[in-house]
């Protein structure tokens, strides 16, 4: 009987190897969301933008910016805190912005009551660029996925509502030290498994 079985050796051979590369991952994720975090500190600086534009990336997020909305075409409502820091429902408008134009996302504040028909019929915004609401699974989102949408989070609130608090660069997660460490830890845990079992293998055959 071999010293080493082969395909087990193999099979765990190649996990190691995956979560140890999971980890390298997880630290050039880090590096990236680093840079992220000093782009949007730059944006929140930067005077306002013309939003909506085609082709938007979260290059974008934290930039002030001023929108116009023809009309609203939906609504949506979405959990969500207020500028005063009390919790309730977030209006979200879909709004037209002309025949070619690539539609807008708007934020007009929060409602304390879910079935609140917000009354407001359009018009200029101004606010700031935001993550729309997105429920696309949590694995897809940590591989990549598809790109968030983006929305702008009215300064001034529609009628019966109060403004939504901004977003906070606090908000952002950076956990890809610590995902890291722990596919590191996997591996190290997974190796000191393996040859633990193996010598139990041997002397049982001894």
């Amino acid at each position: 009987m071999p010293r080493f079985p082969l395909i087990p050796t193999i099979v765990v051979g190649l996990a190691i190897a995956a979560m140890i590369g999971l980890g390298v991952w997880q630290l050039d994720r880090r590096a990236e969301k680093r840079a992220a975090l000093a782009q949007y500190a730059a944006n929140m600086g930067k005077p306002a933008m013309a939003f909506p534009r085609l082709a938007m990336g979260d290059e974008y997020l934290f930039r002030r910016a001023t929108a116009f909305c023809l009309s609203p075409v939906g609504w949506q409502s979405q959990g969500g805190r207020s500028i005063k820091g009390t919790n309730g429902f977030r209006q979200i408008a879909r709004c037209s912005t002309g025949a070619e134009g690539p539609g807008l996302l708007v934020d007009v504040g929060v409602a304390p009551d879910p079935k609140f028909k917000p009354a407001w019929k359009g018009g200029a915004v101004t606010g700031t660029i935001t993550h729309a609401p997105d429920h696309q699974p949590i694995i897809a989102s940590l591989f990549g996925g598809h790109p968030k949408s983006l929305m702008l989070i009215a300064d001034q609130a529609a009628p019966g509502l109060e403004p939504t608090a901004r977003p906070a660069l606090s908000s952002v997660p950076n956990n890809h030290l610590a995902y890291a460490v722990q596919w590191f830890l996997f591996a190290g845990v997974a190796a000191i498994i393996y040859v633990l079992a193996l010598r139990l293998r041997q002397r049982g055959t001894a």
